[in-house]
């Protein structure tokens, strides 16, 4: 974990610790286990009251998540039904007609 590593060269200082890290994460890994186990066995009741206020929580915020998400995906699919629909352009054709015959004409005056 903690050492200097030089152009991928590794001291042996450096291969002892990781090895005793990774040996630690095994104890404390299984301590915390362990000691989980043995804490709802003893508060067996305060963990059902614990998960019995939790999951209405659970249900408004994955209820508010899911409400979001559809309202998101009916605004896309409202969105590209528009980008579907082809606008009218007949105006824009003869705007763009006029204008090309006036800057025709203001050369023509030139």
């Amino acid at each position: 974990m903690f050492g200097c590593v030089k152009r991928g060269k590794t001291s042996p200082i450096q291969v002892e610790i990781g090895k005793e890290g990774n040996m630690a994460a095994l104890f404390g890994g299984i301590g915390a286990l362990i000691l989980g186990i043995i804490g709802i066995i003893i508060f067996w009741a305060y963990f059902v009251k614990a998960l019995a206020a939790g999951i209405p929580v659970l249900l408004i915020l994955g209820g508010a998540l899911a409400t979001y998400l559809g309202i998101e995906e009916w605004k896309d699919k409202r969105s590209e039904k528009k980008l579907e629909e082809e606008p009218d352009t007949s105006e824009l054709k003869e705007e763009v007609k006029s204008l090309k015959k006036e800057v025709e004409d203001l050369k023509k005056e030139e």
